[in-house]
Formats: structure tokens, C-alpha cells, sequence
């Protein structure tokens, strides 16, 4: 089926172009024996030893109930305890829970391929050869995971939503610029940021087991993504001129007060016949937005500081945003438990497996025993 048959409100025309400006680059330097550039090419040999099939590792065979894909409680739905919740019938209750997972999860596609774009990106017009290599293994995990989220709209919810108009706006940004910098700084600090936090949400609370599969095994690849971006940023960042720092930490702001301000799926509501300002007005009623926001910024707000992008003004919107505290966060340390969360769902697959396993071999003994 094709994809713009599942699409609730169809997006105009089959794709979209973005003007591209900018240099390719090619390095003649091949060497890589430089002290200086060890931790990028140890991080490009980290990218290739974790390489996965989502086709395999993902367990396609677990059910998912597309009217309740995410285990979503009433709570957390904008709708809730609003004089339009108490109209809603039970099957009315259990398709919004299947808009939500579609809006967001068809926002985690789109975001996806636009990251394999900006990766890809960077491969063109990075100055330094190990940023191509490092590059070009993101490029191949950005597909992988748009390909595992397509798979999941499709096969298990059947239901899609069109690219979020800010969204496309910050990824548009992010690649017009002809600055070789901005792919990273966009999408390795702020779109990744956004996903690793609405993802790192959804994975904590769900317990659905295929969901969670996906996400923890996306933001294991993420964490590596991150530590890319904030390795080659930190050293470039160290030789721009502070009218240059001024001009990269504007874009951060205007990203990340779009990012609070505007993604938060009223699309969903509009389509149950609630009107944009009142939709609005739910959603940031929702307790479950200002949770999402809280740990959007705890992943975007040290990144920005570890870089050193951290002038006056960017910190006075961060007073405004009441996120500065967040500037201390331990980034190291959440990108490790995401590693670690991933390596131990598949320690718990790969035991139940062999649970069965063994248990097929003694049913087998058992059988032959009886017939003898």
C-alpha cells in the first residue's frame, strides 16, 4: 500500500526540495596516525563494530494493538479531563491513543530521514577525512532507523502524519546554510537532542515490548551520533570569532524556543474536532509536556555549553526557558545508560531464547523417550 493512502491529512506532492548551498570538500590527507583526530577515528570504528540489521534484531513478530500501541495512559492524553474527554466513547478513546502514536512516530520518521540528509551532508562538506568516515557510518544508521520507524507505521499502526510545519522550518535552516558547521549543530544538538528526548520518554514508560525495542536500540546509535557532534563542534567552535560564536548561538535559541513553543501535537486534536487555539491551550495544560520539555532541554542544554556556545544572551534565554540548571547535566552519563539500557534488552532476548531452546531439546528427549 502505498504511503500516501495512510496518510491522515495527505502531504501536497511526493516530496520536497531544499536549495542546497555550499562547498564539497575532499581531504588529500590520509593519514590518520595524528594523536589529535584518535578520538573521532576510535568513535568511526565504534560506528562500524555497532552496525545492525533492524530486519533481525527487531522482533517484527510481537503483536502491537494499533489502538493502544504504547500502553498510554488516560493521563497523558491533552484531552483528558476536558469537557471533550467525557464525549468520547471507548473506541473514540482508543483511536486519539492511535493518532498520538502515529503524529508521533511519523514526526520520528521524517525527523530520521532528515538526519540521514544532514549526515549525508556532512560527509560532502566536513573539512577533515575521519569526519567523512564517522559521517558516513551515521548516514547508514539515520536510514536504518527511518526504515524501522516506516516499518512500524506501517505494519503495526497504519496510520501516518505529515512532516510538523516547524519541524520541516528547523530542518530547512539547518540545510540551506552553506556553513559546513550548521548540518551538526542542528541536527546533532537540536533535532537529535528533541528525538533523544521524546524517545528516551516514550522507551521509560511504555511497556509494550516492541516500541520499546525500537527505541532503546535507536538511541544506542544516538549516543554515538551526540558524542560526534559535540567532538567535532567543541574544536571548531574554539577558532571562530565571537561575532561568529553570537550568530551560531542565535540559531540555537530561535531552534530551541521553537521546539518548546511549537511541537506539540495539536495537529492530533484538530482532527477530532477541537480548534487550534483551544487545542493549544490543552496541550500546555498537559503535564505530560512539561515532563517531555524538561528532558528535551536536559539533553540539549550541556550539549550547547560543552561546545562552548554559552554567550550572555543564549543564557538569559535559557533563564527565561527556566532550563540554565540543566547546563551542569551529566550528558556523558545519559548517553551511557542509553547504551547500557539497549545492550540489556538484548542480554534478556537473547536468555529468553535460549530458555526456549533448551526447553525444545528436553521436549524432544521426552518425546522420543515416550515413543521408545
Amino acid at each position: 500500500m502505498s504511503t500516501h493512502e495512510l496518510y491522515v491529512n495527505p502531504p501536497s506532492g511526493p516530496g520536497r526540495e531544499i536549495p542546497a548551498t555550499g562547498e564539497a570538500r575532499f581531504s588529500w590527507e590520509y593519514d590518520m596516525a595524528d594523536a589529535g583526530r584518535d578520538r573521532l577515528l576510535a568513535l568511526y570504528q565504534k560506528g562500524k563494530d555497532k552496525q545492525w540489521d533492524g530486519a533481525r534484531r527487531i522482533d517484527w513478530a510481537l503483536e502491537v494493538d494499533p489502538y493502544d500501541p504504547l500502553g498510554t495512559p488516560d493521563e497523558a492524553l491533552a484531552l483528558y479531563g476536558t469537557r471533550h474527554w467525557a464525549k468520547l466513547t471507548e473506541k473514540d478513546k482508543g483511536e486519539l491513543r492511535r493518532h498520538y502514536a502515529s503524529w508521533n512516530f511519523s514526526q520520528f520518521l521524517h525527523g530520521e530521514q532528515g538526519a540521514m540528509v544532514c549526515a549525508a551532508r556532512i560527509v560532502e562538506s566536513a573539512p577533515d577525512l575521519d569526519a567523512k568516515f564517522y559521517s558516513a557510518t551515521q548516514t547508514m544508521d539515520e536510514a536504518r532507523h527511518a526504515e524501522i520507524y516506516g516499518r512500524f507505521l506501517h505494519e503495526k499502526i497504519g496510520m501516518l502524519y505529515p512532516i510538523n510545519d516547524d519541524l520541516q522550518s528547523l530542518l530547512d535552516d539547518t540545510l540551506r546554510d552553506s556553513r559546513w558547521d550548521m548540518p551538526y549543530l542542528g541536527m546533532q544538538v537540536l533535532i537529535e537532542g528533541l528525538a533523544l528526548a521524546a524517545f528516551g520518554m516514550i522507551r521509560d514508560t511504555t511497556d509494550k515490548p516492541l516500541p520499546k525495542q525500537i527505541l532503546a536500540y535507536v538511541m544506542q546509535d544516538e549516543a554515538r551520533h551526540v558524542a560526534f557532534g559535540r567532538m567535532a563542534l567543541r574544536d571548531h567552535y574554539r577558532q571562530l570569532t565571537d561575532a561568529e560564536l553570537r550568530e551560531r548561538e542565535e540559531f540555537v535559541i530561535e531552534g530551541c524556543y521553537l521546539m518548546r513553543d511549537r511541537l506539540r501535537g495539536v495537529e492530533v486534536l484538530e482532527n477530532f474536532g477541537v480548534g487550534r487555539k483551544e487545542a493549544e491551550e490543552f496541550s500546555e495544560q498537559s503535564e505530560f509536556l512539561h515532563l517531555f520539555r524538561k528532558l528535551l532541554f536536559s539533553r540539549i542544554v550541556p550539549c550547547v555549553k560543552d561546545i562552548g556556545l554559552w554567550g550572555e544572551r543564549l543564557q538569559r534565554a535559557y533563564l527565561d526557558m527556566g532550563v540554565f540548571d540543566l547546563g551542569d547535566s551529566n550528558l556523558d552519563l545519559l548517553m551511557t545508560q542509553d547504551e547500557e539500557i539497549a545492550d540489556h534488552l538484548d542480554a534478556e532476548r537473547f536468555a529468553a531464547e535460549e530458555r526456549e531452546r533448551v526447553a525444545e531439546v528436553e521436549r524432544a528427549i521426552e518425546a522420543g523417550a515416550a515413543e521408545g
